[in-house]
């Protein structure tokens, strides 16, 4: 066999391996199974930050369902087998379902344009997954078994004393954390008053099935963060498969500076004294920091991956040996693949200024259209197949009426016709006003009688106003109002 032919099979070979990531899965085998990941313990600049911010949004996780507002409401809670939601104070029911499903719409168009924009800065920083598994399950592993080298030992030494008592500690600790958490969410369902009684009463009762469910979520998530990990972002999340369509050459991420890394001799081991540039190596001295502590197992190097989470724990380790061998930071660093090529810095283009406005406009119209709307829903239909009555001088339309309490208070409401002064509302039973308890809906009907002199049309205009017990207006609905014209 030539020589160049041997050169070629080397170079197919060596083309096949560098590729294979692309077809294959960093945490499984070519047989499909689980390869354990060992991610080193990070340090630096980014994992410093990503701490403050982890500890933050934890504190504001767990604290959120016990702040109660002036109002009385927390500040959020998902209360769906009663159908009652409150976002920010502002109590949501299943009538307003609507405005609920248009505000998740706009939020996914939100997620769409900052990924498009910013890459997965979200799941680095700011995903519960992430910062419950970096900031506190791996924290907690590392303190009982030990960094990665340790961690690797214990995962192949036998089954004995040092391995049991380390391995039971742990899983008890993720068991109790994960019996924590599991709470925090139970008092996003059903509040935390409701869970504070749960503790007090036991689980024992009308609480059994509540107790159960309780048991069932913190199986759930001790399965996640004690086994199943990283493969929640690899495998399950539906982010990450959209980032291979939202993500282009503009898209700022944590990308590997191929062209200083590699140069035209590509990476090689660090050798004192070389100089490096001269022989044309790159600055990449393939140490495999980058790999030792991605928590997803995937290689940088090789370019942008679904696997990425943008955690940054690559740009610190990186910086840390380029710091060692007194060559610059930043070949791993946040820039997008145009910087990269192009050998340009990372600066604040048109697009990222126009789609962060687009961002804050869409936000703030969530804002205003979700929480701009009245406390009491009121509508009137005229009854099918009930035509107009005519009583001396008044014309009389029947109504079927609609009234919907949105606050968490009891209101006294009554009707108003506001469109015809001398027009009045009498409702069916007698009453005078009608008693909403809190989220209650209620129906009747209701008789209007207006005078034939103030009428101008046969399908004349009316406004009826509900109106609380100091007068004050509620809600208003217009319709038409039939009469021999």
């Amino acid at each position: 066999m030539k020589e160049s032919q041997i050169k070629d099979q080397d170079l197919a070979k060596l083309s096949e391996e560098e590729a294979e990531f692309r077809t294959s899965i960093a945490t499984m085998d070519r047989k499909g199974k689980r390869q354990w990941v060992f991610p080193k313990k990070p340090s630096g600049k980014f994992t410093k930050y990503r701490t403050y911010v982890a500890w933050v949004l934890l504190a504001i996780l767990v604290l959120n369902p016990f702040i109660k507002l002036p109002n009385g409401n927390p500040v959020f809670m998902f209360n769906v087998p009663q159908g009652q939601f409150i976002i920010f104070g502002f109590p949501f029911f299943t009538s307003d379902f609507f405005l609920l499903a248009i505000g998740m719409i706009a939020t996914i168009v939100s997620v769409l344009l900052f990924t498009v924009v910013y890459g997965r800065i979200f799941c680095g920083w700011i995903c519960p997954q992430t910062i419950f598994m970096e900031h506190i399950f791996r924290k907690i592993e590392y303190a009982i078994e030990g960094d990665r080298a340790k961690q690797m030992r214990l995962a192949q030494q036998p089954w004995d004393e040092e391995k049991i008592r380390k391995r039971l500690l742990k899983w008890t600790v993720f068991a109790l954390i994960s019996f924590f958490i599991a709470n925090v969410f139970l008092a996003y369902i059903i509040g935390s008053d409701a869970l504070i009684d749960l503790v007090k009463e036991g689980p024992g009762g009308e609480n059994l099935s509540t107790f159960i469910g309780l048991i069932v979520f913190t199986g759930l998530f001790y399965f996640i963060f004690a086994w199943f990990r990283e493969q929640v972002c690899t495998l399950v999340c539906p982010y990450g498969r959209l980032q291979g369509v939202l993500i282009d050459k503009q898209t700022v991420i944590v990308a590997y500076d191929f062209k200083r890394g590699e140069s035209s001799a590509g990476r090689a081991k660090f050798k004192k004294g070389e100089d490096r540039e001269a022989v044309g190596k790159g600055d990449c001295i393939d140490c495999k920091q980058c790999v030792v502590v991605c928590p997803t197992g995937i290689d940088i190097r090789n370019g942008t991956q679904m696997e990425c989470i943008g955690c940054t724990a690559c740009i610190d380790a990186c910086d840390e040996v380029m710091d060692k061998i007194n060559l610059p930071k930043g070949l791993i660093r946040y820039a997008s693949e145009e910087n990269i090529e192009k050998s340009t810095k990372f600066k604040i283009t048109g697009r990222m200024v126009a789609y962060t406005i687009a961002l804050l406009i869409i936000l703030s119209s969530i804002n205003v259209f979700l929480f701009n709307r009245n406390d009491v829903e009121v509508k009137f239909l005229q009854i099918p197949g009930k035509n107009f009555k005519v009583d001396g001088q008044n014309i009389i339309n029947l109504y079927e009426y609609t009234l919907y309490n949105k606050t968490n208070n009891d209101l006294r409401v009554k009707f108003v016709l506001k469109s015809h002064k001398d027009g009045k509302i009498i409702m069916l039973n007698g009453a005078s006003s009608i008693v909403l308890k809190k989220a209650e809906i209620k129906q009747g009907v209701v008789e209007i009688d207006i005078p034939k002199a103030d009428i101008t049309s046969y399908k004349e205009r009316v406004v009826m106003v509900a109106v609380d017990e100091e007068g004050k207006e509620l809600d208003d609905y217009s319709t038409s109002f039939a009469a021999p014209f």
